[in-house]
């Protein structure tokens, strides 16, 4: 394996944006960073001092890329996934799977959990486990999942899906007020599976108690959930007021006003938020039809929905996230960045490997150019994306 030496971008690691230093890996891992070249054994690596080193990106929730979607249950979609993510900076991610029937829910698990087995980091963003965004949800707060495939909350069935995904789930979305869901949060907190809230109709008071019994997490807050009123604060409320609750955003421009945004960041912290795209198989395609979940969606100005124009996911990248969060908020990039990869990493319980630029951590890394469009990604040590036309 090639050891390198990156040098010229400001490199931002946990605690500070270093410039000219320099950023060193051997064996597929963060050798060090310095002032001061460590080696003379590594290729050098060099870029415009005004481009961005960062940590690589992590998407908690995303469907699908380039034509391809999760729930396809193929090789040939999550190695096309994989692909496309890598070349937008993502070097680590949750498959996300929706309500559908049995045989194909079963199918995308079984495939997940094989692609998983035999990815090597050379081949694109390392898949991380499943996000099982359904089907324990509610009808009314549906949002585009299949509405024929949604399910009551069942202990069993959760379990035989887990055996099927060879206990890749990591993260599940869940409706509280669904009769029993409880039950199940409790089982997800003892195999240690974030429980989230998400496409639900739950009153506050409801929600409060899921949080109260282990939900740790908020699926696209605001988006399918019961939002709030005066006299009734609802599922919103209680996501954004309690302290052990992590908030996941879709910083596209369609999902949430920038206003909306600006009240999220003044009720949670930096460290409980998280940037997602929830995209789907249009991202990285033109404006078009195209299919989630069986259904038709359109995609006109970077907007997909279903014909009652119902969101469909997104077609955001995170490059784009991040120049819009910079564009509408006060955050600097830095703080930023916490929100791509770091908080991510903290939740799955993956600092210690992956999440920061530290030494020792696996050397997932990403560079931004001026503009915060990504022009290189490296996974494990292995050049994965180079747009710069250099090396």
């Amino acid at each position: 394996m090639t050891d390198y030496l990156i040098s010229g971008p400001a490199i931002y690691t946990e605690h500070d944006v270093l410039c000219d230093h320099f950023l060193t890996t051997h064996q597929g891992l963060i050798q060090g960073i310095s002032n001061k070249k460590i080696s003379k054994s590594q290729r050098v690596l060099e870029f415009p001092n005004n481009y961005h080193l960062v940590p690589g990106f992590i998407d908690l929730h995303i469907h699908g890329a380039n034509g391809f979607d999760v729930m396809d249950g193929t090789p040939e979609a999550l190695w096309g996934m994989k692909k496309a993510l890598a070349a937008e900076g993502v070097t680590g991610f949750l498959a996300t799977t929706m309500s559908a029937s049995h045989t194909e829910i079963k199918s995308a698990l079984q495939n997940i959990q094989e692609t998983m087995q035999k990815q090597q980091a050379s081949q694109g963003a390392i898949i991380l486990g499943v996000h099982l965004e359904g089907p324990f949800i509610s009808a009314e707060k549906k949002g585009a999942q299949p509405a024929d495939f949604i399910v009551s909350s069942d202990q069993s069935y959760f379990k035989k899906l887990q055996a099927f995904s060879n206990n890749t789930i990591k993260l599940v979305t869940l409706a509280p007020e669904i009769e029993n869901i409880i039950e199940l949060v409790h089982y997800l907190k003892q195999q240690k599976i974030i429980a989230s809230i998400g496409h639900t109709n739950a009153t506050f008071t409801e929600t409060m108690q899921a949080i109260t019994e282990g939900c740790t997490y908020a699926t696209h807050v605001f988006n399918a959930m019961r939002g709030i009123h005066q006299r009734e604060p609802g599922a919103v409320t209680a996501a954004l007021l309690s302290n052990e609750v992590t908030t996941e955003l879709i910083a596209d421009g369609q999902h949430l006003h920038p206003a909306i945004i600006e009240l999220i960041l003044r009720l949670k912290p930096i460290e409980k938020t998280i940037l997602v795209t929830d995209a789907m198989r249009a991202k990285c395609l033109t404006d078009g039809t195209y299919e989630l979940g069986g259904q038709s969606v359109s995609v006109i100005s970077n907007k997909a929905t279903l014909k009652d124009g119902t969101l469909a996911g997104s077609v955001l990248t995170f490059p784009q996230a991040i120049k819009n969060m910079h564009q509408w908020t006060t955050y600097s990039l830095s703080q930023l960045f916490k929100m791509t990869a770091e908080n991510q990493a903290k939740l799955l319980g993956l600092f210690h490997q992956i999440g920061s630029l530290q030494p020792k951590k696996m050397a997932n890394l990403v560079v931004l150019d001026e503009k915060l469009n990504t022009v290189f990604t490296m996974i494990a040590g292995e050049i994965v994306f180079n747009a710069t036309g250099r090396f």
